[in-house]
């Protein structure tokens, strides 16, 4: 019985961690009006027929808070890369030299950053529903443990800890969200 607490107890933590790295690449894909590479992750370029994330056909960095410079790696994918950006609905003008692309992040309006923060703490309820619905898969097992045998001590033993693990990703959360309102916040 104790293995099979453990393996349950397991899953909860990787579930969790699971919830917490999909809130970090969502919440990073939320401009706080500077630039970052992570802004471009979902855009997919055609490469020679085949639809390619542009950090594969491409070198992304950002030489100033301002400014997304990406470097192709062929010159003959400028345009498609360019393409891909108008067509992602980031709202992101490229503009292109012939060698280099580079996307200039406008400064946000006050209003724009107060929706950037309902966004972002939308998304942190949906890391902490994501949570609780662990939780409670994982106490329904133990219930369903108690009724094969389990011991109502182990079984609430495992519920604290299940709880304990819970609080623990819950602060995670709270703390991703703090740092984020900060720099969406920061002008």
């Amino acid at each position: 019985m104790q293995e099979e607490i453990e393996l349950i107890l397991d899953d909860a933590k990787e579930r969790m961690a699971k919830a917490l790295e999909h809130l970090d690449n969502e919440l990073g894909k939320i401009r706080a009006g500077k630039a970052n590479p992570k802004m471009l992750e979902g855009v997919l370029v055609d490469y020679y027929g085949s639809m390619s994330p542009l950090s594969q056909v491409a070198n992304i960095s950002t030489p100033d808070p301002r400014t997304i410079a990406i470097q192709p790696w062929e010159k003959g994918l400028i345009g498609a890369i360019e393409k891909a950006i108008m067509s992602s609905n980031l709202g992101l003008n490229p503009d292109n030299n012939g060698e280099i692309i580079r996307i200039n992040i406008p400064p946000l309006t006050e209003e724009r950053r107060r929706d950037l923060v309902k966004q972002v703490k939308t998304e942190c309820e949906d890391a902490k529903v994501s949570l609780r619905n662990t939780r409670r898969d994982c106490n329904e097992e133990l219930k369903r443990m108690k009724k094969e045998g389990l011991s109502e001590d182990l079984e609430k033993d495992a519920e604290g800890e299940v709880q304990k693990i819970t609080d623990d990703h819950v602060s995670k959360v709270d703390a991703m969200f703090e740092v984020k309102e900060k720099d969406i916040l920061t002008v």
